[in-house]
């Protein structure tokens, strides 16, 4: 329903495209990451190194612009499943240097400096700069944020919805839609706190939550989000207390030290993504009640137990469906 209104609304300002569009001037040097990117006129072709960046494009009507993805978690939107059936997936997970480069991109639009960043595994910035070839990292990933730290980085401030808003609006600038960008922020920024308000109504004093994202092997200490994080802001928005008290990104904490905290709700990611077992959400709840440890906790016995696509646990544009998701489900569940 959102994105058929979206459509239509893109739709509308595109119309009026002539009256109203305001334009980008170019050059236009923007500060990203703390590295300065120049972009001498709108870019005609991307390449997207995360999903988060591929979903943000197709959203801002860009997907034309698109000559190549990788590193998926899941499906694309559904809204989108026939425009991105017609773009070149350069691989599900990480891409070599080679085949993004084979494409001739204008911008390379990234999501996690880990991938391309000082020691970025596909590249750093500075080998796709040295070939004219300018990289855009979403902000997300680096917006008070030290990326030099484990794999996944450490946040020294708590996750801001602020930083996808700031993704949307510097891309829309640099693509030259910025009007396109305005629309996309409106409704994702009315939907967010009508999701707030209605956690807000259940005036929540002492629930907490876990979020499990997966595991390296199923019986072994989980992948779980840190307290600063995005779903760290979910829960912070919600009324919800974090179990985990680490400020790395997604932290390896153990089911026992997780049991003893007894969350009063368990999040668990679902992906199409298989590089460990603990990836499938089925065997997730089946360990979590199977489990001499974790089927002794509340959540697991009365069935507090909500089920998040992984993708909507990174920043994206997906952490809004994410929050209005558990504000459905909150109600439910009554919790004090």
């Amino acid at each position: 329903m959102y994105y058929r209104f979206l459509t239509a609304a893109l739709l509308c300002v595109a119309s009026f495209a002539p009256m109203a569009q305001a334009q980008t001037t170019y050059p236009l040097t923007i500060e990203n990451c703390g590295v300065e990117v120049t972009f001498d006129a709108a870019p005609k072709t991307a390449v997207t190194v995360g999903q988060a960046g591929t979903e943000l494009l197709y959203s801002l009507g860009l997907g034309d612009k698109v000559a190549g993805t990788s590193v998926w978690f899941t499906e694309v939107l559904s809204e989108f499943s026939e425009l991105n059936a017609g773009v070149e997936r350069l691989a599900d997970n990480d891409p070599s240097f080679e085949s993004v480069v084979d494409k001739r991109p204008d911008i390379v639009v990234v999501q996690y400096e880990w991938h391309i960043g000082p020691q970025g595994i596909v590249a750093t910035r500075e080998q796709f700069s040295d070939l004219g070839i300018p990289t855009f990292v979403l902000p997300a990933d680096c917006w008070a944020k030290d990326n030099s730290t484990g794999s996944d980085g450490t946040r020294s401030a708590m996750f801001e919805m602020a930083s996808i808003y700031a993704g949307v609006s510097q891309l829309a600038q640099i693509f030259d839609v910025s009007d396109q960008g305005d629309v996309l922020l409106a409704d994702l920024k009315a939907r967010e706190a009508a999701a707030i308000a209605k956690a807000a109504e259940l005036d929540l004093q002492d629930a907490s939550a876990v979020f499990w994202f997966s595991s390296a092997e199923m019986d072994i200490d989980p992948y779980v989000a840190g307290r600063k994080g995005p779903p760290g802001y979910m829960m912070d928005k919600l009324g919800l207390r974090n179990v985990v008290e680490s400020d790395e990104e997604w932290p390896v904490v153990g089911w026992e030290t997780i049991a003893r905290a007894n969350p009063s709700v368990i999040v668990v990611a679902e992906m199409d993504r298989r590089r460990f077992e603990a990836d499938d959400v089925e065997k997730k709840l089946e360990f979590l009640r199977t489990d001499p440890v974790t089927s002794q906790m509340d959540a697991v016995k009365n069935d507090r137990i909500v089920i998040l696509n992984a993708h909507s646990m990174d920043p994206s544009i997906r952490n809004i469906t994410a929050l209005e998701t558990l504000a459905e489900a909150l109600p439910k569940f009554d919790l004090q």
